[in-house]
């Protein structure tokens, strides 16, 4: 409490927007801040400024590429904790901002005890899904550049709890990652970085590495997970030391480190094999890794989803019921359009609103209106589009846009708000991604029980994988606020991209353009 008190930055206002409430952590690199998102309505974010001592022209460009591999890798996976915003305090002290999470590292909870199977596993394959994610690249400057992490151990994955997911596992500090084929990163010396319990044989020679080194140290930190010990150990904390152990020392076996554990044997080969010394004899790439324990689980009849502390269950199937309206035994997406029905819990009214649409060879999500007949047959041949937005705070929640426009008529619009933490939604964007399209169904305020006509959207191939990528986003993404409040922001966005889509759409002078 005294090391708050005497905290200066307590009570600042970063860039007129975050508040800077509670020091939360503090260590050789720097400090982090719990702060409020004044902008936002007081939604809670972490704050990491780079600690006084480092303030040098080459630790501010690490700093500043820790915090663009967040942002990057942020928006592409769940298992990677997320940079929102960077800047420049009075005093020059660069920091940036991420989500804030309340959750244990993988260290803290390992003072416990080791993780039971199920647990270890899910966690395994979280980190492995955030690797995968660095590894495969981001786009700089047009350049396509993996990121090797080169800092792989337990206390760099943190563990929390998501109300939809359960337990989720995200990979922090990328102080020390190295971006491959970055021209601002080459022509710099190689020298040893790292921790030296968990670095590669390659690593602590302070070789050129590439994503087999993040392996080998996964390999030493999936051990520890499971026994509570280190593989090897070396006779002094030196780099000397480290050096003839993580290149001499065999990793010591798992009924030997720990009496009566149960390791499924290919789970022990797989760890056994991310050891390696030599990287082409480890697994290649984190899918393959990913691809193993994936197949344990179901082996062992383990669910995906799992609440800390329970107990595995058998991983169960099912696929969601056709709605009522719809007869089950119509064989296209198309034939369930066309028989469908005004749902009885929908009113009379000019509205508009999303449906997942199931038959027996596909499933797809649609859109349903209701418009007054007349207007119906003179927008049939209107042209279309269709935009995605997304907002991830305070709540996530996307705007999913659809326009039919005419040159005399203007456009009409037909917006939907989908809530991202419901289920339902996330099934919707899904298909959506996986189907490339969605019909929509009209339906008369004169005739409103059935449909009077269908008109099919495609969707572009970024926005699918966007929406991919949203789901997943969503999933873990806490609710600090109504989404009532990412509702208004998403409606203000629309209003000012409105002459937007409206400059694009009096481009297209027929129909056929846009088919």
């Amino acid at each position: 409490m005294s090391d708050q008190y005497r905290d200066d930055n307590i009570g600042q206002t970063l860039m007129n927007r975050y508040r800077l409430t509670e020091l939360i952590g503090k260590g050789s690199m720097g400090r982090v801040y719990r702060a409020e998102d004044v902008l936002l309505g007081g939604v809670p974010v972490a704050v990491k400024f780079l600690a006084q001592t480092l303030l040098n022209d080459r630790m501010k460009t690490r700093f500043a590429q820790e915090a663009r591999a967040g942002a990057l890798l942020g928006q592409k996976t769940m298992h990677v904790v997320r940079v929102l915003d960077y800047g420049m305090n009075n005093e020059e002290v660069p920091f940036y901002v991420m989500e804030f999470l309340e959750g244990d590292n993988l260290s803290d909870l390992l003072l416990e005890e080791p993780l039971p199977l199920a647990r270890f596993l899910r966690i395994a394959r979280h980190i492995c899904l955030g690797l995968q994610v660095a590894h495969e690249g981001v786009i700089i400057e047009g350049q396509k550049c993996p990121i090797i992490h080169r800092d792989i151990k337990p206390s760099n994955v943190l563990v929390i709890n998501d109300g939809t997911m359960g337990e989720l596992a995200k990979v922090l500090d990328f102080g020390i990652a190295k971006f491959l084929g970055d021209i601002s990163e080459q022509g710099q010396t190689s020298s040893f970085m790292g921790t030296l319990a968990y670095c590669s044989p390659e690593q602590i020679e302070g070789r050129e590495l590439d994503h087999r080194s993040d392996i080998y140290s996964l390999g030493i930190t999936m051990y520890e997970l499971l026994t509570g010990k280190m593989p090897i150990q070396a006779e002094t904390h030196s780099i000397g030391s480290w050096f003839k152990a993580h290149h001499f020392q065999k990793p010591v076996p798992f009924h030997v480190a720990s009496p009566g554990l149960y390791v499924p044997p290919a789970l022990e080969e797989l760890i056994m094999s991310c050891m390696a010394k030599s990287p082409g004899e480890r697994p290649q790439t984190t899918a393959e890794i990913i691809q193993t324990v994936s197949s344990i689980e179901e082996q062992l009849g383990i669910s995906r989803i799992t609440q800390p502390g329970s107990e595995p269950v058998a991983a169960k199937t099912s696929q969601p019921s056709a709605p009522p309206e719809l007869p089950i035994a119509l064989a296209t997406v198309e034939e369930a359009c066309w028989q469908s029905t005004w749902p009885s819990d929908k009113p009379v009214a000019e509205i508009v609103f999303p449906a997942p649409l199931y038959a027996q060879r596909e499933s797809a999500a649609s859109l349903w209106v209701m418009l007054p007949r007349a207007e119906i047959d003179r927008r049939m041949l209107n042209i279309r589009y269709n935009q995605f937005l997304f907002t991830t705070s305070p709540h996530p929640m996307i705007l999913w846009i659809t326009a039919i426009y005419d040159p005399k008529q203007g456009p009409r619009w037909l917006p939907c708000y989908l809530d991202m933490k419901l289920p339902r939604n996330q099934e919707l964007c899904l298909l959506l991604s996986e189907t490339g399209y969605y019909p929509l169904l009209f339906f008369s305020l004169e005739d409103p029980l059935h449909c009077i006509n269908v008109r099919n959207f495609t969707i572009a191939t970024f926005q699918r994988q966007l929406l991919r990528d949203w789901v997943e986003t969503s999933k873990n993404l806490p609710s600090s606020a109504s989404a009532v409040i990412s509702r208004n922001l998403l409606k203000a966005e629309f209003e000012n991209y409105k002459p937007q889509i409206l400059t694009k759409l009096e481009t297209v002078k027929t129909a056929a353009m846009i088919d």
